[in-house]
């Protein structure tokens, strides 16, 4: 095994400890949040917060996005399940900060959205979703896991298009991967890296 090799399969400590800390922020407000949202919030009722810009509208969704599929509840606690256990195996090959705060996102919030879903009415496995807030330029009510997992996305985005690997290198350029060609067809002439040779041979 070369020592590249050996270096990309270590955990790094950084990586994995600011994964942790953003998935922990995000789990802790968006917990804290629907707490509180239904302890003070009417249910199905709007509450102005910044005029026609921003509301909360507290209702409990018992499907995906835009309560599609209310009737398999189940399914989306299984999913959600299979991505916690997925991104908690994944996250000893990540190196880089940038791609450990794309899972701690995503991580925090499939966790707070989950959680919901084991220990919310109407049961284990099928409970309803807490959601409460409300932007009128967009079609769905949502939640702060939610919003983690958007910017989650967000991010995953901006780090691919900029080509950073999962161990915090950038993928080379095509402009920078044909920089060298030239070199390389100099040194395959006949006659080049024999420096022996005289003109009368």
């Amino acid at each position: 095994m070369s020592p590249e090799t050996g270096r990309s399969r270590r955990v790094s400590p950084r990586a994995l400890a600011l994964l942790v800390v953003v998935a922990v922020f995000v789990y802790a407000i968006d917990q804290i949040a629907k707490y509180l949202v239904v302890a003070n919030l009417p249910l199905n009722q709007y509450v102005p917060v910044l005029g026609d810009v921003l509301q909360f509208f507290y209702v409990t969704n018992s499907g995906a996005a835009f309560s599609i599929g209310s009737a398999y509840t189940w399914i989306f606690s299984v999913l959600a399940a299979a991505v916690f256990v997925f991104i908690v195996w994944f996250s000893r090959r990540i190196r880089s900060l940038g791609w450990a705060v794309v899972f701690g996102l995503l991580l925090g919030g499939v966790l707070g959205n989950l959680t919901d879903r084991l220990f919310r009415e109407p049961g284990f496995g099928i409970g309803h979703v807490v959601d409460f807030i409300k932007i009128p330029l967009l079609p769905a009510i949502f939640n702060l896991a939610d919003t983690a997992i958007c910017a989650a996305m967000v991010v995953f985005l901006v780090l691919t298009v900029m080509g950073v690997g999962l161990d915090g290198r950038r993928a080379p350029k095509t402009g920078e991967a044909t920089e060298a060609a030239p070199e390389t067809t100099q040194s395959l002439e006949p006659g080049a890296g024999h420096p022996d040779r005289t003109e009368a041979e």
